[in-house]
This record gives C-alpha cells, structure tokens and sequence, in this order.
C-alpha cells in the first residue's frame, strides 16, 4: 500500500461519523461495466447515479470494475473539480470491443487500480448488473477487504442471484411463486411432461438478468428452442409455469415497501428490448390496483426481501393473475439506477428525487457499517 493510500484510509476513520450522519461530503467510487451480458446498462446506472452524487456535492468517480483506470492522482483521487463524469464512460466504453481479450489474457477480475481505489473511498456504489455484482463474489471481496459497498451482502446476493434457490426459499417462507424446476445442462429433459408442466411454459438462465435469455414458449419447437437459447449464456436453466396477467415491481428500501409500479410493455412481454428502449413500456405508479390488493403484493416483496436475509434495498417483480392472485417471479439485488429506472420512479411518488435516492441508498447502507 502506497504511502497516500495509507494516509487516505486514516483521514476517512478521522470523518467516519460524520459521514455516516450526513454531515460532511463523501470520496464515492461508483462502480460499473463489468464483463456481464449488461455491461451497457450498467455503465448508463453509473454514469447517472455518479452525475447525481456529484450534483449532490460528494467527489464521485467512474471506474469500470473490469477494465479498471489508468493513470490515478494518488494526491487527490477524487479531488477533481473539473471532472467529467461523460468522459470517464466513454473511457470505458473504450474498452468494450477488447473485453474477451481481455478476459483470455488476465487472471485477476478487478481492473488496474480498482481495489486500491475502493479501499480509499469512504463507500463504493455498486451501479454493476448481472453476474458480475449480483452473485455475491464482488461483496465478498468487499468484505474480506474491509471497503464499504451500497447494497446487501455476498450471501442475500448469491441466494437471489440463483432463480432456482429464489424459488424454493419464497416457497418455504410462504412468499407465492410459480410452479418451477431448475436443470443442469448435463441433466437437462426435452420432455416438458416429465417436469409435470403444461404449456406455456417460461423458461429463463438461472442467474441471468435484465430478461437475457429468458422465453415464453407455446409449444414444443419453442421449447426446443428455448432450452438451447437459454443454456447458451449457462448452464443451469430454469422452467416455470408461465402466468398470464398483469406485471407489477415492488422496491423494498431498508425493508419497507414502496409504491408498486406496473409495467405494461406495447408488445410481448418485459424482455430486454422493452425494459431498455424508450416509449416501448407504459408504467404507472402508483399501480392502479385495490389498496388491498397493495397491502398484499407490498408485504409479500418485503416477506421476500426477509426471506432472502436482503440489507438495503432490493427490488421484487411480479405476475397477477385475473382474478388477483399473485406470484413473485424473483428479486433484483442490484436493479437499475438510471434516472428513469423502476426504483426512481417508485420513489418520486414519494418525493424522493433521483438524487436524493442515490444519498439515501447510501445512508442505509452504511447502517451496517456503524455498528
């Protein structure tokens, strides 16, 4: 450790509490990019959540997890008045084409300077997606490390992360969820019967995200179809009962629900394409339900977020049926934070503007941390 690393960490013990009350600006590292199937959206939660730290007067910075920075001002990481923070995506945009490269020629999965520059922060956000940050592996450094992160620990992240443990920890805690079964590669059945389901059926990559490689399928051909698809990103599948309905979203924040948003995509159903590109979902919240029909999703999300040991906030999706019966599909530990994601609109029917949002979810993050 360099001699002004060492100097950082002793002047961030000296305003320890006070950060943690809110009263003094923070050294954040927002992290982002990574090596997932959402390496894009996350470097777009990034670039928003460290545009509103910034406008909130904290010395933010970018820095892909994978592709790392270089050269760092070791006399003042995040002192930079005049940084930019559409700049620093573009740097790591840069890097985009080589990332397999990259991946077959290095051994270690932190970039140049990464680890360095989340031990000086005061708190890392975690704007990563997928694999990379949800599975628990990056916090569990975190840990071992003693650098402070946004969001739950290593162990909610890879239970929930897992579709197939998600499934069978709601089930056992009475949170309703569809009727499901998991399957390796290596065990994998074409014979939908044999899964005791019908079509439709849904079937989606175990510990994907952002509705990658996830398939409504009607027929066997589909199914065929669907399982080679899915077992393209990985090995592990999930095949569940497809529900028809209505699709809602529910954020638990510091275990409290927030008003309950409804997704209605124009065409098919919330997949990537629709989640990510704009006009092509209709969303209200507050969702235009019965106020017990509210009372009962808010409590099942926050009878999930228990469930699964979640720290901070997370964000829970649903399918409701006709007739009002509910199923939680599965929970997002790291779910999108760009201005005009699911959880920042949930909250500004609160009135918790975008930036305000990106300090709170850090103040309850640190709860963990001031004990």
């Amino acid at each position: 450790m360099n001699k002004r690393l060492k100097e950082i960490l002793k002047e961030y013990e000296e305003r320890k509490h006070k950060i943690i009350k809110g009263d003094e600006s923070m050294n954040i590292v927002v992290l982002a990019g990574g090596t997932s199937t959402e390496r894009e959206i996350s470097i777009v939660t990034g670039t928003g959540v460290c545009k509103a730290l910034r406008k909130k007067g904290h010395n933010a910075i970018l820095v892909d997890i994978f592709c790392g920075l270089e050269p760092v001002d070791w006399d003042g990481p995040f002192g930079d008045k005049d940084y930019e923070v559409d700049s620093a995506a573009e740097y790591m945009r840069s890097f985009d084409d080589d990332i397999e490269e990259i991946k077959r020629t290095r051994r270690s999965f932190f970039g140049p300077n990464v680890l360095e520059l989340c031990q000086a922060a005061d708190i890392v956000f975690m704007g990563l997606h997928g694999s990379n940050g949800e599975d628990g592996k990056v916090q569990a450094t975190f840990d071992l490390l003693g650098i402070r992160y946004t969001g739950t620990g290593y162990l909610s992240s890879a239970l929930a992360m897992d579709k197939g443990l998600t499934k069978k920890i709601f089930l056992m805690d009475q949170v309703p969820t569809p009727k499901g079964v998991s399957m390796l590669k290596e065990n994998c059945t074409r014979n939908i019967h044999d899964l005791g389901m019908e079509f439709p059926v849904v079937v989606k990559t175990c510990c994907g995200g952002s509705s990658v490689g996830v398939y409504i399928v009607n027929n066997q051909k589909e199914y065929e179809d669907a399982i080679d698809g899915a077992y393209s990103y990985e090995d592990e599948v999930v095949v569940e009962e497809y529900i028809r309905g209505r699709e809602f979203s529910v954020a638990v924040v510091d275990g409290k629900a927030y008003p309950i948003i409804e997704i209605a995509p124009k065409q098919g159903f919330y997949d990537y394409k629709n989640k990510y590109q704009a006009g092509s979902t209709v969303e209200t919240c507050p969702a235009e339900i019965s106020p017990e029909l509210t009372e009962k999703m808010q409590h099942y999300a926050e009878a999930g977020a228990k469930a699964l040991c979640i720290e901070g906030y997370a964000r829970f999706d649903f399918m409701m049926k006709e007739n009002g019966d509910m199923y939680c599909l599965e929970a997002n530990t790291l779910p999108g934070m760009t201005p005009t994601s699911l959880i920042p609109q949930e909250a500004k029917v609160l009135g918790i503007d975008y930036p305000d949002l990106c300090e709170e979810l850090i103040r309850i993050s640190f709860k963990k941390y001031s004990k």
